[in-house]
């Protein structure tokens, strides 16, 4: 399993068990709720807009200090170098660690603390933190600052319930998830934090009563086409770039995405419209520069020589990374054998491929119980969408018994009014708390 020191077997959680020492530590864990709602508003209002990378250092020196408070060693580490890293937006994480009394598993919280952009739409105030009707709304509520806020109530419940504890807890925040997670997680990983760990899990926003194993692959790339300036009133003079990326995007809609909608998973990907390929046109640009926010003038009247599309493919399991690749230059060279004086430039950006913990992990097993126990439900197994950051922890920290469980809802992620349910959080929390109890309590 890629497991350091752990027994590598699925732990036996007795219902007498669960049942004898549950009650009062979950009393403890709903008596915090006032802390979470605190500590939850508190995270959200530290604006970590990514990009580009805002108040890192901020909200790192606010767990810190919170976390150093009570017991924790603290690591400040910044992930210098990476993508996005610079003296103005420095990549910092934290993370904070707690042995107990004796030797044990490490069991390893994973939370990004960066957020995106704001966007159009909202009628509460983003960074604001309102709580309304048990909710409570920001940018970062779902995703994932309500999940950090759960993990962290229920460390410390169980620290505080159980002194004799056994093994050693980590929880982290951690940069540029949204973007990738190079400055976060794969710069710890890279660096050999993770090298002891024995059980991970992200508090990412699946819903409290499913275990996310793993993801969809993705392969983010930027197509250009090329052509010639020329006067506006005489384009027949130039070769127009954008019209050679609209005959791109022709192919695309006729070829390509009729192809992506017949491939289908057999992992439990939610939503279901994800069990498919899918493919984004995340952006594009022709033409002259977009001007200053300033700028009162009007454009000239040119031919644009240039035209940049990123796309942002999501493939499965199934799916091999080079036959992605392949489908994407297949379209390039089609529309290139049928325009004249057609020439492009695809670079790849990034790629991870498709990951799924199985099912008997211990981390797994451990979860599924708890959930049981809080809900009085059996778990549901579920798959992302889109990558997080368990696709470093398996594949640079080579730690295969990783899930992701947290409170809030997927489908409210980066959108306006974004928000997460209290009610969730508590159970939330009450469920990774259990987990400590079967995998750490002697």
């Amino acid at each position: 399993m890629g497991l350091s020191g752990s027994t590598g077997t699925a732990p036996v959680i007795t219902d007498r068990g669960l049942h004898e020492m549950s009650d009062a530590f979950l009393s403890r864990i709903e008596a915090k709720r006032d802390e979470l709602i605190a500590l939850t508003q508190d995270l959200v209002r530290i604006p970590t807009l990514n990009p580009p990378g805002e108040n890192y250092r901020e909200i790192c020196g606010y767990l810190a200090e919170r976390l150093g408070e009570n017991g924790f060693e603290i690591k400040m580490i910044r992930g210098e170098g990476t993508p996005g890293d610079s003296k103005k937006y420095p990549r910092w994480n934290v993370i904070a660690r707690r042995e107990g009394t004796g030797p044990g598993d490490c069991v390893h919280f994973n939370s990004h603390i960066d957020v995106v952009e704001v966007g159009a739409g909202w009628t509460t105030d983003p960074f604001g933190g309102e709580l309304i009707d048990g909710k409570i709304y920001g940018r970062g509520t779902c995703d994932m600052k309500g999940g950090l806020a759960a993990s962290i109530i229920a460390v410390e419940a169980f620290v505080e319930e159980f002194p004799d504890w056994h093994g050693s807890i980590e929880i982290s925040g951690t940069a540029d998830e949204e973007t990738g997670g190079y400055g976060g997680v794969a710069y710890l990983a890279e660096h050999g934090h993770y090298s002891h760990v024995n059980h991970v899990i992200i508090p990412e926003p699946l819903q409290k009563d499913r275990i996310c194993l793993g993801h969809r692959g993705v392969w983010w790339a930027e197509i250009e086409t090329h052509g010639e300036i020329a006067h506006g009133s005489m384009p027949f003079l130039g070769d127009c770039a954008v019209r050679h990326m609209g005959a791109v995007l022709q192919e695309m809609e006729e070829s390509l995405y009729p192809a992506l909608a017949e491939k289908r998973t057999d992992m439990p990907v939610v939503p279901e419209g994800a069990k498919q390929s899918t493919m984004n046109i995340n952006s594009f640009h022709g033409g002259q520069a977009e001007p200053e926010p300033d700028f009162t003038g009007l454009p000239s009247a040119c031919v644009p020589d240039n035209a940049r599309m990123i796309i942002d493919r999501r493939f499965l399991i199934e799916e091999k990374l080079d036959d992605v690749r392949q489908e994407v230059r297949d379209v390039l060279e089609k529309v290139a054998s049928e325009r004249e004086s057609f020439s492009y430039d695809l670079r790849e950006m990034w790629s991870v491929e498709p990951t799924m913990t199985e099912k008997d992990a211990p981390i797994v097993t451990s979860v599924k119980a708890a959930i049981g126990e809080v809900l009085g439900k059996e778990a549901e197994y579920v798959v992302s969408p889109g990558t997080y950051d368990q696709k470093h922890i398996d594949r640079i920290g080579r730690l295969k018994n990783c899930i992701a469980y947290g409170p809030g809802l997927l489908e409210l992620a980066h959108k306006p009014d974004e928000y997460v349910g209290v009610e969730d959080m508590i159970d939330s929390a009450k469920v990774m708390g259990l987990t400590l109890v079967d995998l750490l309590k002697p």
